[in-house]
């Protein structure tokens, strides 16, 4: 049997942007429903890098103790190693920053620590299986989803005054709404893929060496992330030549895990392929309507600046979202002009930190596309050259500090926050 139900704000996608921002309203006593497509939260192409800005947050709200206590690896000297040689890449001890690492981790984990924290409060509500399908519009406004829900198979109508898309890079909000993406050109993607987080220590580290470029990192648990960056649209072709033929590759690059591909890539099917096509939509917001995330700026892998932006976005929207319903205690959908105030504290940095990221992506195609194009006597010593000096370039610091603390400091307004909660979980 269909159905509706009415809230203040109806929040789609809980990644890390949803799930924190829920929290924000929540604890500031604002009635909001989170909902979800999935049953569970483990779906591909979740960033697994949080910035020491994102830890910064989580401080501030007397929640990073409880993050800590997950399944995790801290990095604090990332390393490239170029034909054997290893070299730093960034040094967050040296940045001077509050916290001096980054964080490595599985992302289902900590979303459902932040929903867990989040249902303390009487206002919010979340529902998995709910996959929102259109937006309700009154007027030319937004004034709700409609959903259905995946158990029943029953149409859900959820009105608010406000409709938050965090559903990701293909988001049905932002569809629904019309907005172009904005997406950008990219020449690179990348082909993700588990090993056992004992056959590559604990240095979050890239490698190197004619056959290709190989990342990978612990996550905790014992297990690590590698990844494999790879020409765009190439991906057939390299599924054609085989397997076996690719874990050569991969060895190549890297001869101790020779004894370990075999179990951890048995086929294909142990890989998710990732496309880089960042974007920055057109628009953020709508009457009734507010974009975060990948859903409003689609990052690049380049740089691990996914997470963060999403966190910093919901920090933003959380006061612009609060004071909005402060000032208009009525009971139709939130008007742009309410929520135009996020957007323009938003895009300017995140402007910022995507063209940081596109310049380090058009180095990074260049050493995966074009890097064998000179022969292996001159290549080498240069590229052995190159890594020994840019990491200590002023614009290479300038660039650590960007990706880690983001061009300005983000401050919780926890103003609006009805009562305090306790640090421990």
């Amino acid at each position: 049997m269909d159905s509706e139900a009415e809230t203040t704000v109806v929040i789609v996608g809980a990644g890390p942007g949803g799930c924190l921002l829920s929290y924000l309203l929540a604890r500031s006593g604002i009635e909001t429903t989170l909902v979800e497509r999935h049953a569970a939260l483990d779906r591909e192409f979740r960033g697994y890098l949080f910035q020491p800005l994102a830890l910064d947050v989580f401080e501030q709200l007397g929640l990073l103790e409880s993050v800590l206590e997950l399944p995790h690896e801290r990095v604090s000297r990332p390393e490239v190693v170029v034909y054997g040689r290893p070299y730093p890449t960034i040094d967050f001890e040296a940045l001077g920053g509050r916290h001096d690492y980054a964080l490595l981790m599985e992302q289902p984990p900590l979303l459902e620590r932040l929903i867990e924290r989040a249902a303390e409060f009487p206002t919010f509500e979340y529902h998995d299986r709910l996959p929102a399908r259109d937006l309700l519009t009154e007027g030319g406004r937004v004034v709700g989803v409609l959903a259905t829900d995946r158990r029943t198979g029953d149409a859900v109508r959820l009105r608010s005054r406000v409709v938050v898309g965090a559903d990701g890079r293909y988001s049905t909000i932002r569809d629904s709404a019309g907005i172009d993406p904005g997406r950008l050109e990219s020449k690179l993607d990348l082909l993700w893929f588990k090993l056992p987080a004992a056959a590559v220590g604990e240095a979050a580290q890239a490698r190197y060496d004619d056959a290709g470029l190989l990342l990978y990192f612990g996550l905790g648990g014992g297990v690590a992330q590698a990844g494999w960056f790879i020409p765009r649209g190439s991906y057939a072709d390299l599924r054609e030549r085989g397997i076996e033929a690719f874990r050569e590759r991969v060895a190549s690059v890297d001869p101790g895990l020779d004894g370990v591909l075999p179990d951890a890539l048995e086929s294909f099917e142990d890989c998710s392929l990732l496309r880089i096509e960042p974007g920055l939509s057109e628009r953020w917001v709508d009457g009734g309507l507010l974009l975060l995330g990948d859903a409003a700026h689609i990052a690049s892998p380049v740089g691990g600046q996914g997470n963060v932006l999403a966190i910093a976005d919901a920090v933003a929207a959380h006061e612009t979202i609060a004071r909005a319903l402060s000032l208009d205690p009525g009971d139709g959908p939130l008007p742009a002009c309410a929520l135009a105030r996020y957007e323009t504290r938003r895009r300017p940095p995140v402007k910022r930190v995507i063209e940081a990221q596109r310049r380090a992506e058009r180095a990074l195609t260049a050493l995966v596309l074009h890097g064998d194009r000179l022969p292996r006597s001159i290549r080498r010593p240069a590229l052995r050259a190159l890594f020994s000096v840019a990491p200590r370039t002023p614009a290479a610091r300038r660039t650590a500090e960007l990706f880690a603390f983001g061009p300005n400091p983000v401050r919780v307004d926890d103003s609006w926050f009805e009562r305090e909660v306790p640090t421990q979980f």
